[in-house]
């Protein structure tokens, strides 16, 4: 993590962590679905005791994502009491605003501290500004408000977002964890804070960072709160690890919060993860919703297809595909992408042309449109990336 290394999806369940039925079924959902790092809260006795038959189930059924441990408050009792736990996490995030760094005895974050080194674990130091360390907060205030020219109260609470992720980490190490072992993160809710307290934090460390809103919200806002938050600051290089801390509706599905990660880094051209599907918003020249079917059909295709795409066919996940509907931008686009169609609009011939690599491969025609796209697909794909794995 960090460095060379990609930059790192990650996610967070919202099971109850005691219920290990449904905190498996979610860690291998999130999993699945692309998540590379994933979260679950330990904040009892029962949720500890759960977590090493967590793992170990998520194992059995083949999967080696990485489970973090999420500790507030309590967390120095539980790691204690419970060495299995402690043993079958691969990290702990820890907030230092509500341990008690910074303060006369500071036993509560050396415990966790101490843990982490004995098991060989790296932590991240996640701060919050929701829960900020009062003490330090009232320090730089007043530290403030004795300068000749005061700063404003909202840009000395930013500072010190970012002075009590660097001085606990400074403590850790001092404490014996090893520094390269240490992610930081200094989360808010306020897209523009977000990006002022990261460029703040990336300026003065060189330690790995997590980025992404404390809380990002519902639907819409949310997905483009944290999109706005995190291009920005990836396109500026800052970032190791990223989450869309999106509010679920109800029974809504978690593993959203994964597709907005993954499609903010392939949007940026950092990462691939899936074949994207080009596809025009539709006007008046478009004759009915069928392209915007037909789109949505070829994208849930490629999806459900990549688990096994995947492992057959690498380079697959840069797989660019056209759905269009109509004949204005209809040819261009196809040819722009590997494999494109074009569906009649309003008064045009009602055919669809497919184009391969830019050229004219067929015209389809009739009511068996789309199973005949996705068989032209398949083959291309198999032709295409298996190439590249023979020849490699």
């Amino acid at each position: 993590m960090g460095g060379v290394h990609p930059i790192v999806v990650q996610s967070m369940t919202n099971t109850d962590t005691a219920d290990v039925t449904a905190t498996v079924n979610q860690v291998l959902a999130l999993a699945n679905a692309g998540s590379e790092l994933v979260r679950v809260t330990v904040n009892t006795d029962e949720a500890a005791r759960a977590v090493p038959k967590i793992v170990d189930t998520v194992r059995m059924f083949g999967s080696r994502v990485p489970i973090i441990g999420d500790f507030h408050y309590n967390g120095h009792l539980l790691l204690k009491k419970y060495p299995d736990c402690a043993k079958a996490l691969s990290k702990y995030r820890i907030n230092p605003g509500n341990v008690n760094i910074g303060k006369k005895h500071d036993d509560n974050f050396r415990t966790m501290i101490e843990c982490a080194i004995e098991y060989g674990k790296p932590v991240r130091i996640g701060v919050n500004w929701g829960s900020l360390d009062g003490q330090l907060l009232t320090r730089m205030m007043d530290e403030n408000n004795s300068r000749a020219e005061p700063l404003d109260a909202q840009t000395v609470t930013m500072k010190a977002i970012v002075a009590s992720a660097l001085l606990s980490a400074e403590a850790a190490v001092g404490y014996g964890l090893p520094p390269g072992r240490i992610i930081l993160s200094a989360k808010v809710s306020n897209v523009q804070d977000l990006v002022t307290v990261y460029r703040d934090l990336a300026a003065q460390c060189s330690y790995p960072l997590h980025v992404g809103l404390t809380e990002a919200g519902l639907g819409s806002k949310g997905i483009v709160a944290t999109t706005a938050g995190l291009a920005i600051l990836l396109q500026e290089g800052i970032g190791d690890t990223i989450r869309a801390s999106l509010t679920p509706l109800p029974n809504g599905d978690r593993t959203e919060e994964v597709v907005v990660c993954q499609q903010v880094l392939q949007s940026l051209g950092i990462r691939s993860f899936t074949p994207q599907v080009t596809a025009c918003p539709g006007c008046g020249r478009t004759t009915s919703t069928f392209f915007q079917d037909m789109a949505d059909q070829i994208q849930t295709y490629l999806r459900t297809q990549m688990p096994v795409w995947k492992e057959q066919y690498p380079g697959v996940e840069e797989l660019k595909v056209a759905v269009m509907g109509c004949v204005v931008n209809g040819p261009g686009e196809s040819k722009h992408s590997h494999i494109g169609i074009s569906l009649p609009g309003t008064f045009e011939e009602p055919v669809a042309p497919v184009y391969v690599d830019g050229k004219l491969r067929t015209t389809l025609r009739g009511d068996h449109i789309v199973p005949e796209f996705i068989r032209i697909l398949d083959a291309y794909v198999a032709g295409r990336y298996s190439i590249q794995l023979t020849t490699a």
